[in-house]
């Protein structure tokens, strides 16, 4: 609002945070900009300069890819601090830092994938699903015994955990509360997510000996193992996806006349169960790939069995890592079919996951998709 002095002019409002606010992002809508695809076209030089290095003057590949780093997280930025001020030079470095350290983390699982499918590709075939290794000596075989016993093992494992581990959950979760109890297990629980894998199979091993003596193989016994490594994930995943029920339907619940335990078979259960699908589901994914219990409790055969409380039995970590150890005369053929099982081990995990973020979409309210 404007004012006049004694001699009657007119004086110009006086200064507000307002107007100074509107005048500092209207000059900023007029700074100098680069153009859009900027960032794009210096990674473009970027790669360019690094293909010439290495190309052109035959570099190793590590110094070409730092130089060609350099050209773009120092050419970009100093050339944005020259046209488009400090804060924009600023964002744009640390926007190449950040996408720099994803490419970096990517590397090594791009490569372990592109290593996998190129050495196991050739090698599937429906004999090699159908066929298991016994009386095969050099080219031939398959995998068959190999994928059952894991299908039956991992099931066993996941009959066993997924029910222990949830029942501790709604434990932790709608009985125990902060009690000393619920605390200890909470304890316990963390410690077990960390201990290797090792001393789970050691630890079946140990129990089966006492029933059935040294040197006892049997599928029931990796079972056992491999539920040692997932009970603890599965009771962590069903905790926390308990909590995220809302206790307004717990109460509401209450308030009706509802008893706990229909509660939480009615409402708390139904509510989280997208979620806990998804925990059981990962937990499965975690525990497939184990080589070490497996080789401790239930061995290596050459042979199908489909029986859980007898003998040795064959799983796809373990015939992979047999098959890279002890690959006979000669040897390529057994390598062959090792990345063959990796990559359909592989394959499997990769599936579960999928069948995890599938059920966590499909299944999760609508406001939470």
């Amino acid at each position: 609002m404007s004012t006049r002095n004694r001699s009657g002019d007119t004086l110009a409002p006086p200064p507000s945070p307002q107007r100074d606010e509107a005048a500092l992002a209207l000059r900023g809508w007029h700074q100098p900009r680069l153009p859009r695809g900027a960032g794009w076209y210096a990674a473009a030089l970027a790669v360019v300069v690094a293909s010439a290095l290495q190309a052109g003057l035959g570099l190793p590949l590590l110094p070409s890819l730092l130089t060609g780093w350099a050209v773009l997280g120092i050419g970009l930025p100093s050339l944005s601090r020259a046209v488009e001020g400090r804060r924009k030079a600023v964002d744009r470095l640390v926007s190449i830092m950040v996408s720099s350290a994803f490419v970096l983390a990517m590397v090594p699982l791009v490569s372990i994938l592109w290593t996998v499918v190129k050495n196991g590709l050739p090698v599937l075939s429906s004999e090699f699903f159908t066929y298991s290794m016994r009386n095969v000596v050099g080219e031939g075989g398959g995998i068959y015994h190999a994928v059952w016993g894991t299908v039956l093992i991992t099931a066993a494992a996941a009959v066993m955990s997924v029910p222990l581990g949830l029942l501790t959950a709604i434990f932790l979760v709608e009985y125990g509360g902060d009690g000393r109890l619920a605390k200890v297990v909470r304890f316990l629980v963390d410690v077990m997510t960390g201990i290797p894998s090792i001393v789970a199979g050691l630890f079946a091993y140990a129990l089966f000996v006492v029933f059935f003596g040294p040197g006892v193989r049997m599928g029931i016994a990796g079972a056992v193992a491999l539920t040692v490594l997932m009970t603890p994930v599965v009771v962590r995943s069903s905790e926390e996806m308990l909590q995220l029920v809302p206790h307004e339907l717990r109460e509401a619940a209450y308030a009706l006349g509802v008893p706990r335990w229909r509660t939480i078979v009615k409402v708390v259960l139904p509510t989280s169960m997208a979620g806990l699908v998804t925990g059981v589901t990962l937990a499965v994914a975690r525990v497939i790939g184990e080589t070490a219990p497996l080789l401790i409790t239930v061995g290596i055969t050459d042979s199908s069995n489909f029986t859980l409380f007898d003998g040795r039995m064959a799983t796809l970590p373990v015939f992979t890592y047999s098959s890279i150890m002890s690959p006979g005369v000669p040897p390529e053929p057994s390598i062959a079919r090792a990345w063959g099982a990796a990559l359909v081990l592989m394959l499997i995990v990769m599936v579960l996951n999928l069948v995890a973020r599938l059920v966590t979409y499909f299944f999760s309210p609508k406001g939470k998709r």
